[in-house]
């Protein structure tokens, strides 16, 4: 098997891409049957998926692993600059697709999703829009180059924002204030260039949004994230039901820790994330003890998973480790050309890098399963069905959490589930700022961070502004990448964590029907729109308010019951 570092990287030729995409669009065009229409479609498939995505991928992959590497930022500016033009061919290719005579029995053979996710994609540009996107895509790599290039002086050291994690959470409060205080310095000394970015991007997007007919950005971001089967009043009903019945539960979780650790509340930015008097739950060992623990685990549950976790080692899909230069958080993508995943993390001994090993392997996982689905549309689902399977592998995963975590099993048990429940209103706080600040483009920074204090005092009541610069100052918003990066992602986090946290619910009654639901979920690959995938796997729509208030009653209970007199 071919590892990555053995990937050939080529260069994709963006003149021959548009004349080979131009000359399958005629074929397409003049297919007289059945047979000639599918192999055109079939080889414009194999182009984009194994032959473009494959290049970008990779360099991608290899520009975040060291952003100082100069041949591949050359890479990613040259895609970024150069795809935007293929742009107009694509759609050309899209237009005679949805017309052909032969469009509904592809449908039959291949499935609806990706040809209605075309009519979407289709929606979302104009030929006008190609330097629009280049400029969008210039000021998303400003905002990655810029974080990745922080180099915060602590503790007699200069440290990345991820290396800065376990000083945040240290137990020591001084200590762990000033590390705050610290990296929150930082981003406010950079403040007014990422409010600068900010700026650019809301007022590019807002253009394009009205450039194709719209009164704004948000139904442009709709299509973009391929909302097939829910809209904005759906959202605004969940938002609905998180303020209901999430909320309060997360306000009584959190005075209850304000209370055992002795802090004021409501918490500052700093004892917030400090569950235990004696630290939040560690890993064991070191990264290669960690990446040996996710080899047990995944090769004791289920067949399927050792076969998927064997794949991945022996490729060397994964760069985990957190170093100078390397692009700040994580993500799984597809490298479809060698027929994996790969994981890119910063591990920083915490118990985020036991997460890599689970959620972002529950993505891995899922694209390793449909790795033959044809069309690579359809291999996985929309953002929040990937979601799913991220998501419920960290429930999966917590039998095996004396192997990840020790002594700390329990406490990690504890916390992860308060932790998964009191992310909702944060992520949905999230989605909520987006759909303001986009009906509101004129706003300036000021304006942002007031909606973003107001927002907090709605979805996170638990928090007090107070003398952390940037945290307290409702500028906290800037850290989270993907409203910079990927506008109204957010809100698929909380959507399917609401799913994860059924297949929680199923896990404590019946482990082996949990796991079989999860197969026959992941199985089915991105063959259905979201809620119709649920459906199908016998899970219930995040949308149906019922939903988010049986879960937090259910995790009322449990948490209410978990005995915590030995932990500390």
């Amino acid at each position: 098997m071919m590892t990555f570092s053995e990937i050939k990287y080529e260069r994709v030729d963006m003149e021959t891409l548009k004349a080979q995409l131009s000359a399958l669009t005629e074929r397409l065009a003049n297919a007289g049957d059945f047979a000639e229409a599918e192999a055109a479609f079939l080889a414009a498939n194999e182009l984009e998926g194994r032959t473009v995505r494959t290049m970008r991928t990779v360099a991608q992959i290899r520009r975040d692993i060291d952003t100082r590497d100069e041949f591949y930022d050359a890479e990613m500016k040259f895609y970024n600059r150069e795809l935007p033009k293929v742009q107009p061919v694509k759609q050309r290719w899209t237009d005679e697709l949805l017309r052909s005579p032969f469009r509904r029995a592809l449908e039959e053979k291949y499935g609806e999703v990706a040809l209605l996710n075309a009519e979407l994609q289709n929606r979302t540009f104009k030929p006008e829009l190609v330097e629009d996107l280049q400029k969008e895509n210039e000021l998303v790599s400003r905002y990655t180059k810029l974080i990745a290039s922080a180099q915060i002086p602590f503790e007699g050291e200069m440290r990345t924002i991820s290396q800065m994690e376990p000083w945040k959470l240290s137990t020591d409060d001084d200590v762990r204030r000033a590390a705050w205080k610290a990296e929150g310095k930082w981003y406010r000394e950079r403040g007014k260039e990422l409010d600068a970015i900010y700026d650019e991007l809301v007022a590019l997007r807002d253009g394009m949004g009205r450039k194709l007919g719209h009164n704004g950005y948000t139904p442009l971001g709709y299509d973009r994230m391929k909302r097939n089967c829910y809209t904005e009043k759906d959202v605004e009903q969940f938002r609905v039901a998180v303020q209901t019945y999430v909320v309060p539960l997360c306000k009584r979780i959190y005075m209850e820790q304000a209370k055992r650790m002795g802090f004021e509340f409501p918490l500052s930015y700093a004892d917030k994330d400090l569950a235990f008097r004696g630290g939040n739950p560690k890993p064991v060992g070191d990264p290669d003890q960690i990446l040996a623990a996710g080899t047990k685990f995944y090769s004791e549950l289920s067949p399927e998973t050792r076969e998927f976790w064997d794949a991945m080692m022996a490729g060397e899909m994964m760069d985990v480790c957190s170093k100078p230069g390397k692009a700040m958080g994580g993500y799984c993508t597809g490298v479809h050309s060698a027929g994996l995943p790969f994981i890119f993390a910063n591990f920083n001994g915490t118990a985020h890098d036991v997460k890599v090993i689970t959620h972002e392997a529950g993505h891995a996982f899922a694209f390793y399963v449909n790795r033959d689905r044809v069309p690579f549309e359809s291999m996985i689902p929309s953002l929040e069905g990937c979601e799913v399977h991220s998501m419920a592998m960290e429930f999966f995963a917590e039998p095996w959490s004396e192997l990840f975590f020790g002594s700390d099993a329990d406490k990690f048990r504890y916390t992860h589930l308060a932790e998964r429940l009191c992310f909702i209103p944060y992520g949905t706080m999230v989605d909520h700022f987006q759909h303001i600040i986009y009906e509101y483009p004129e706003f300036g920074p000021a304006e942002r961070h007031m909606v973003w204090q107001e927002l907090l005092g709605l979805y996170m009541p638990w928090l007090r502004p107070d003398d952390i610069p940037f945290y307290g100052e409702g500028m906290a918003w800037q850290r989270q990448a993907h409203i910079y990066k990927m506008p109204f992602y957010y809100i698929d986090y909380c959507l399917a964590q609401t799913v994860a946290l059924q297949f929680w619910a199923k896990l404590r009654r019946d482990r082996d029907g949990a796991w079989k639901t999860y197969m026959d979920y992941t199985r089915l690959g991105g063959s259905m729109v979201f809620t119709d995938l649920l459906a199908e796997a016998g899970l219930r729509s995040p949308f149906d308010p019922e939903c988010l208030k049986e879960i937090a009653a259910e995790a009322k209970a449990f948490l209410d019951n978990f005995d915590l007199t030995e932990i500390e």
